[in-house]
């Protein structure tokens, strides 16, 4: 056991000492050490019950045979930080996060891994540590919020409140309706009703294998999410008696299952940031064209907040994702039922003979929505390293769309812009300088989007970013546009009125600029000055990658030239 260099042999009586003043009775010294990374907090509408979570699974671990000790990690709710300075801190959280489980694990010996995830940047995190660790782990989310609901029935969600400023701002509601809609749209804790960062995560965690079926979709206030927990408690012990670690079931072709998933289902653009992120910790390669290959074959087969009237609780009422998994198992060359995952059986032995159960929520195959994925990856002469695009959040109508741009070189100058209707149909909202180093962070968009839609512009004007969007984005919104304007790619080269392109169907972004006007851009084209130059946004700014890469931090060594790993 990893844990005996901490408290076996007479060298680490001192150790024990500790350990006993900690609580560790005699017997429990030759119990397994299991570590449980909790990301409990007050602030984030996701976390603020995952103490009571924690202390189901520690009651599970011990009725297991094992001595669990939970640590908390940090955790940005997304909502909270948007529209403003905070934002910039979401990204880098998913890097601080991984750092702080992968400090505790090695600096205290654990033989096995519980996290305790829930919101957007948490669960990364913790997967980038998991593969970085290489421990017997198991993942456990506290589960989505249930969606909210206006008295006359109307489903609501968070996305529903930010679109409601730009609706009230065209006259459309009044203050009370506003209001009203502020107040139903989060009814209880979990993490948001649709298919955002969050629960696209959640559910992905599933396909790699890492989660138990259910982890999901179950709602948090649902009584049978208690039995994730429970069961989770107890698997980690089989796991650590087995040695099976994320290196065994977190594998290329475990990737590819949850990229097929993702793509199935239309989730989050900001998944293709994070899978590529583990897959880099994991020692994996794995780039945006093999991305871009499993959307180009994978039918979507469920469409969810906000891209439909469903929300997660919709989709765990049809089947949940062994059900969509089982589907898009059939005739799939991109997926593998093979791979291992954390019950012990195979991905494909967990889903066999989940039927759907409500065939107007999650398709079959024969009625899919698009016979490709939700997600699409564009390239061009505005994107030549690539940029994602929520295909299943955009309408028919969009999804070829030519227009003029208008430049704003912020988040900030954009939400300001849009508001004061500076942007009329048929324009392209060109937002830049908010990628990973140039912003720095990466910003998610999801305020000027949103003003965007409650303006009623959604069938009307595009925009494109090397920021990111949150997974409530819809409509004809291109981010992770790459390389950023902040190391010169194309976009920074962009001039108010240069005719923008988008063909969703051919995967192109494109300015209709010559390569010679292009060059002649370059050629004058001066960096922007930092926008930050002290403190952790300063640091990462100076080590992050681009977005094509994982927007993963790049260290000033080569581990072939004798790095200590």
């Amino acid at each position: 056991m990893q844990s005996n260099q901490v408290k076996k042999g007479i060298e680490r009586a001192p150790h024990r000492s500790l350990l006993r003043a900690a609580g560790v009775a005699e017997e429990d010294f030759g119990k397994p050490f299991i570590g449980i990374a909790n990301s409990y907090n007050d602030i984030v509408p996701g976390h603020v019950k995952l103490d009571v979570v924690a202390e189901m699974v520690k009651k599970a671990v011990i009725q297991a045979g094992g001595l669990p000790f939970v640590f908390n990690t940090i955790g940005v709710c997304d909502g909270i930080a948007m529209g403003h300075a905070g934002m910039r801190y979401s990204l880098q959280s998913r890097e601080l996060i991984a750092d702080s489980v992968e400090t505790m694990v090695k600096a205290h010996c654990f033989d096995g891994l519980v996290c305790i995830p829930n919101c957007d940047k948490i669960i990364p995190g913790m997967l980038m540590a998991a593969v970085r660790l290489d421990i017997p782990t198991i993942f456990v989310s506290g589960g989505p919020m249930r969606a909210g609901r206006l008295a006359n029935g109307k489903a609501l969600d968070l996305i529903s409140v930010f679109e409601g400023i730009g609706a009230y701002k065209e006259g459309k509601i009044d203050e009370a309706e506003l209001t009203e809609i502020e107040r139903c749209a989060c009814p209880g804790w979990g993490s948001c009703s649709g298919l955002f960062t969050a629960n696209s995560m959640n559910c992905l965690c599933e396909a790699l294998g890492i989660a138990l079926p259910g982890n999901g979709t179950i709602l948090a206030e649902d009584k049978h999410r208690q039995e994730l927990y429970k069961e989770a408690g107890k698997r980690i012990m089989e796991l650590v008696r087995l040695d099976v670690r994320p290196s065994q079931i977190i594998t290329r072709e475990a990737l590819d299952n949850a990229i097929a998933l993702d793509m199935a289902m239309g989730g989050s653009t900001n998944t293709v940031l994070h899978l590529m992120a583990v897959a880099n910790e994991a020692g994996i390669k794995y780039s945006l064209g093999r991305i871009d290959e499993i959307s180009r074959r994978t039918p979507t087969l469920c469409k969810v907040a906000p891209s439909s009237q469903y929300h997660i609780e919709d989709v765990d009422a049809a089947g949940g994702m062994s059900a969509l998994l089982n589907e898009l198992f059939r005739n799939n060359p991109f997926v593998s039922i093979d791979c291992l995952t954390v019950t012990g059986k195979t991905i494909g032995e967990n889903v066999t003979g989940r039927r759907i159960l409500n065939e107007a929520v999650i398709h079959t195959r024969e009625n899919a929505y698009a016979p490709t994925g939700g997600l699409a990856i564009l390239t061009g002469n505005l994107a030549p390293e690539g940029s994602v695009v929520k295909y299943a959040g955009v309408s028919e109508k969009m999804k070829v769309f030519e227009g003029p741009a208008v430049i704003f070189e912020s988040q900030e100058e954009a939400c300001e812009g849009i508001l004061a209707g500076d942007v009329k149909a048929g324009d392209v909202v060109v937002i830049r300088y908010e990628g990973p180093r140039g912003g720095p962070g990466m910003q998610e968009m999801l305020s000027p989007t949103s003003y965007i839609m409650g303006r009623g512009l959604s069938e009307s004007v595009a925009l494109i970013t090397d920021g990111r969007f949150s997974g409530g984005t819809r409509g004809a919104c291109v981010g992770h546009v790459a390389p950023e304007a902040a190391l010169g790619g194309p976009i920074g080269l962009l001039k108010n009125g240069d005719r923008v392109r988008i063909d969703i169907p051919k995967y192109s972004l494109e300015v209709l600029l010559s390569n010679r006007e292009l060059g002649n851009r370059r050629a004058q084209w001066q960096a922007h000055p930092p926008r930050i130059t002290h403190g952790a946004m300063a640091r990462y700014a100076e080590m992050v990658s681009s977005a094509s890469e994982g927007a993963v931090l790049k260290y000033n060594f080569r581990k072939d030239e004798g790095a200590v790993q």
